[in-house]
């Protein structure tokens, strides 16, 4: 083998295990940062990372949210119409954010199975609701508030 060879090879390896390092700090952000949904029935079948983050949502059910104490924290249930999760959060709520209203919350579960979100995000409409929790919502085979049994 040339010189010349000799030194295009090496050069030719050390991009491609460039390219190949590269990729692997890509690959691993990206799964260090993925945040995968599940529903309040997942999250009871116990389906749900206990130490990770996650998105959960649902419903907010009726009568249920209370604000203790004086500071911004609050608690309410969210279900999918076939199981109910328990959300605390600390924080600013939407100004969409309401009883009967379709939610999801970032965070992550504690030891008692209750979500503690970081993160609390509201529809922004009166007919939109999330693609995840419309489909939890469906497969729990209930009808939703202003739906028909088959989501029409």
């Amino acid at each position: 083998m040339t010189p010349a060879r000799k030194k295009r090879l090496s050069l030719i390896l050390l991009m491609v295990v460039g390219v190949a390092v590269g990729v692997g700090f890509a690959l691993n952000a990206l799964n260090e940062n993925i945040m995968f949904f599940f529903s309040p029935a997942d999250i009871k079948a116990g389906k749900a990372p206990a130490n990770k983050d996650f998105r959960v949502g649902g419903m907010v059910v009726e009568g249920t949210v209370k604000r203790p104490g004086d500071g911004l924290t609050v608690e309410f249930d969210l279900t999918d119409n076939d199981s109910v999760v328990t959300v605390k959060y600390t924080g600013i709520l939407p100004d969409l954010f309401r009883e009967g209203q379709g939610i999801i919350a970032n965070g992550k579960l504690d030891a008692d199975g209750e979500f503690i979100a970081q993160e609390v995000l509201a529809k922004h409409d009166e007919n939109y609701m999330p693609p995840e929790v419309m489909e939890a919502m469906k497969k729990s085979g209930q009808p939703m508030p202003g739906m028909d049994k088959k989501g029409i």
